[in-house]
């Protein structure tokens, strides 16, 4: 009996994927008739079942200022290609602290946006500033 897959299943087997790497993952996506390839480029923050039939390997990017993640099962149909873009040395196996890392930088940023002054004009100075504007205009 032959098994007959989309996938070469030899070339992802040999594939070394870690925690700490940089990957772009081609996905195809189907939209009526056509499918298309779609990147999606992150950090690959847990690798889990090694090389077996349900390994999967969860990779996190920032979109928009929002993190979004997605868990990959490796040997799926729907990854095109799988390209390892940087090599991080990193000293953990699975790297879920980042998401608290970087909601700690956003509430950091969101704190230093609070502490600003506020420089908006007042609605008289803005009343006060319009006929000043249109007399320098003729």
């Amino acid at each position: 009996m032959e098994i007959q897959s989309p996938v070469k299943i030899a070339d992802r087997k040999n594939f070394d994927i870690r925690s700490g790497d940089t990957v772009r993952v081609w996905q195809k996506i189907q939209e009526k008739d056509k499918i298309r390839l779609q990147a999606f480029e992150g950090l690959v923050i847990a690798v889990k079942h090694g090389k077996e039939a349900g390994a999967t390997f969860t990779v996190r990017r920032v979109a928009s200022g929002v993190g979004v993640e997605k868990i990959f099962p490796l040997y799926s149909p729907m990854i095109d290609s799988i390209e390892t873009v940087k090599r991080s040395k990193v000293r953990r196996a699975k790297l879920y602290h980042v998401r608290d890392k970087a909601a700690k930088e956003i509430r950091r940023q969101m704190r230093n946006i609070r502490a600003l002054p506020d420089n908006t004009p007042s609605e008289e100075e803005v009343v006060e500033e319009a006929p000043a504007e249109e007399a320098k205009a003729e």
